[in-house]
């Protein structure tokens, strides 16, 4: 019942030998969340912005193959995730399944579909209802879609799927509880129930990430195994690079709701191409305490989703960025504040002194102006920024100043033009794809 005859014995594969055709397709899918405001805006229907949880992503998936999607927390992984599973509502674009639009069926539609694409969630403890026996549990499916409708047709089919991942002997654990496994049992358990329907779409989300060290490899292994044995096709989501080199044909990397590289797991790990990958894989923690290796790990932390930068969204903490990256009048505050951090209190209110209200570069802006403090002259701010230009010409937000101009208030800072990179081939054998545009050939 969970063999796929047409798929057993297919052997965990490279992409081109795994591709076959393609199952999963996601185009131009955007996922925002409003938010929500105070009880005065939403009064008066006052517009309180959004998040853009998922902002403009394209991928196919082909039977068979594993991709990974990789990113810090708040990079739109797993809300990515749900929506392929039609768990949340995209805002624009669509998922379509053997080439069907999905997203956008009622609940009514979508139902049946769910016996061909499963999800294993990151929590073992919540995955499982507690009042449940695992015989209940693994087989609540089988019940809810009319596949056995009697008890000994649905015992059987979740003893089938509990031998299937490990949880044996069976008569030991169909009438046990949750609360009575540990968390690797739950997780088996958990996937039990993800392949009692026979899917060819299983997406995971950070199956592996609650459980123990020493289970973590055996829970990926039983992956691997039914992927091999039922032919299943996974989206695995996951913020670690190690278990994705492991279990994944391709790899996605996300950040702030958008893939910035795509391509095989073996060019990806070889040969990164984006910024921000390459800060993720120097970040993998090195076993060996005596042997060092150079770190360029990004500067600050994850923007704020609800106003993302201007232009890349990974410039402000990109090594590499230069003018058409989207520099602005954020990232001069930043810089400023970034410099203050390091002084001492007297050094420190020299500089502020010479300023006035930096207020007006909190809004994203390509032309600000610094304002001198009262009694202070502009020029004593053109001094203060060139001094700060100096003292570090490779700073790279100097890039991105197209002038500045002294006036007796203060300094006009002029930022370029900016653009936002799309995610296009890379011009190299590899076959990747990366949103960044140290890959654009039109800048020379």
């Amino acid at each position: 019942m969970l063999t796929r005859p047409e798929s057993a014995g297919a052997q965990l594969a490279a992409p081109q030998e795994a591709a076959g055709d393609v199952l999963l397709e996601v185009r131009d899918l955007e996922v925002h969340f409003a938010l929500r405001g105070g009880f005065l805006q939403r009064m008066l229907g006052q517009d309180t912005g959004s998040v853009k949880a998922v902002d403009g992503v394209n991928f196919s998936l082909r039977r068979g193959e594993v991709l990974g999607l990789v990113g810090e927390s708040g990079s739109g992984k797993t809300t990515l995730a749900k929506a392929v599973l039609c768990l949340v509502r995209p805002t624009a674009g669509s998922v379509l399944l053997e080439g069907e639009t999905i997203s956008t069926l009622s609940e009514r539609h979508v139902r049946p579909l769910r016996r061909r694409m499963q999800p294993v969630f990151q929590d073992p403890h919540a995955s499982l209802n507690p009042t449940m026996t695992l015989e209940e549990a693994v087989g609540h499916p089988l019940k809810i879609h009319h596949v056995a409708n009697t008890p000994d047709e649905r015992r059987a089919q979740v003893s089938e799927a509990l031998e299937r991942v490990g949880l044996v002997p069976v008569e030991r654990f169909l009438a046990k509880h949750p609360s009575e496994l540990s968390g690797g049992q739950r997780q088996r358990a958990a996937i039990a129930r993800a392949i009692i329907l026979g899917p060819e779409l299983v997406v995971a989300d950070e199956p592996v990430s609650m459980l123990d060290m020493s289970v973590r490899a055996k829970v990926l292994q039983l992956l691997v195994d039914l992927k091999r044995d039922l032919g299943l096709t996974y989206l695995y989501v996951t913020h670690d690079l190690a278990t994705a080199r492991f279990f994944c044909d391709r790899v996605a990397i996300m950040y702030l709701g958008r893939i910035v590289e795509i391509g095989s797991t073996d060019d990806l790990y070889r040969n990164p191409r984006h910024p921000y990958t390459r800060a993720l894989l120097e970040a993998i923690p090195e076993p060996d305490p005596e042997h060092h290796i150079p770190r360029r790990l990004p500067r600050g932390e994850v923007p704020d989703a609800t106003v993302p930068p201007l232009g890349c969204a990974f410039h402000p903490r990109c090594p590499e960025a230069f003018g058409p990256c989207g520099w602005e009048s954020r990232d001069l505050r930043s810089l400023l504040e970034m410099r203050w951090a390091a002084l001492g209190p007297e050094e420190f209110r020299k500089e502020r002194d010479v300023l006035g209200d930096l207020s007006g570069l909190t809004e994203p802006s390509l032309d600000v102006e610094v304002p001198a403090a009262p009694g202070r002259a502009g020029s004593e701010v053109a001094a203060l920024l060139e001094w700060h230009r100096a003292a570090d010409p490779d700073e790279p937000l100097w890039r991105g100043v197209a002038k500045m101009e002294t006036g007796p208030g203060g300094v006009r800072v002029h930022f370029g033009d900016h653009a936002d990179p799309v995610l296009q081939e890379a011009d190299d054998p590899g076959g990747a794809k990366v949103a960044c545009h140290r890959y654009r050939t039109d800048l020379g």
